[in-house]
């Protein structure tokens, strides 16, 4: 169990869900993962399940104090970062059409999905950089290729993760700093944010008909997806979509 060995990874928003789990698979395949979430008795549980090869920080992924102080942390610590999984992120109200969400709604949606992201980025790829290069995963959606009329200011911002990775993607790789970057794009997983666009058995069971695979995914589905784009093995994978929904984008 070794294909992260040795690697520091920082997952955010890794307190439940999908952050959860790929910092929990991250640890047992040998990396030392800085667990980061604003929700901090999440984040100190997913450190007590993972062990001794994991820390958690407070963070709130919209400020740009707390990703240099997070860094600087990393830095001062490990004294290296050679991974970083963007995944916080958040849903916002359901059902969110453009006529009904707020200005205040679509800014604190796009403040953590999007700019958290950006931030990562811009803070994560010098750290990387230094360290000899690395690999950023940021967390986009199926909802990066669909309309999506319910959650209009989501669906916004991660197609705005979508396009924003390829940019990180190609300026890393013509610059030679050996930091690639790639989005991973969930269909309808069973997360507590899965849980709140599903409020019902009804509209669970209506929803998993539109699955082709024919059931929910996990969010050890979509780690394992992470895992690799991490790891070495992924190493000529830049700039590109991971696509994890069951067969839905196919349709």
């Amino acid at each position: 169990m070794s294909r992260v060995a040795d690697k520091v990874v920082l997952v955010t928003g890794a307190g439940s869900g999908i952050g959860r789990a790929a910092a929990k698979l991250l640890a047992a395949e040998g990396a030392t993962v800085i667990v980061s979430d604003i929700n901090q008795s999440g984040g100190l549980e997913t450190v007590h399940r993972i062990g001794g090869r994991a820390r958690f920080l407070l963070h709130d992924t919209a400020q740009e104090t707390d990703w240099k102080r997070i860094i600087d942390d990393i830095l001062a610590r490990e004294g290296r970062l050679d991974g970083l999984v963007n995944n916080a992120g958040i849903a916002g109200p359901f059902p969110s059409t453009f006529e009904s969400e707020t200005v205040e709604q679509w800014q604190r949606i796009l403040s953590i999905n999007v700019q958290g992201v950006f931030l990562g980025c811009k803070h994560g790829v010098p750290a990387m950089r230094g360290s000899g290069g690395g690999s950023i995963v940021n967390l986009s959606s199926l909802a990066a290729f669909l309309g999506t009329p319910d959650l209009s200011a989501y669906g916004a911002s991660k197609g705005a993760v979508r396009q924003f990775t390829k940019t990180v993607a190609i300026d890393c790789a013509r610059k030679g700093y050996k930091v690639r970057c790639n989005s991973v794009h969930p269909g309808v997983i069973l997360t507590p944010m899965g849980e709140g666009i599903l409020p019902s058995d009804r509209a669970r069971e209506r929803m998993r008909k539109h699955i082709p695979i024919g059931e929910f995914g996990a969010p050890e589905d979509i780690a394992y997806g992470i895992l690799y784009l991490i790891s070495d093995e992924s190493r000529f994978v830049t700039g590109t979509e991971l696509v994890i929904d069951g067969g839905m984008n196919a349709i």
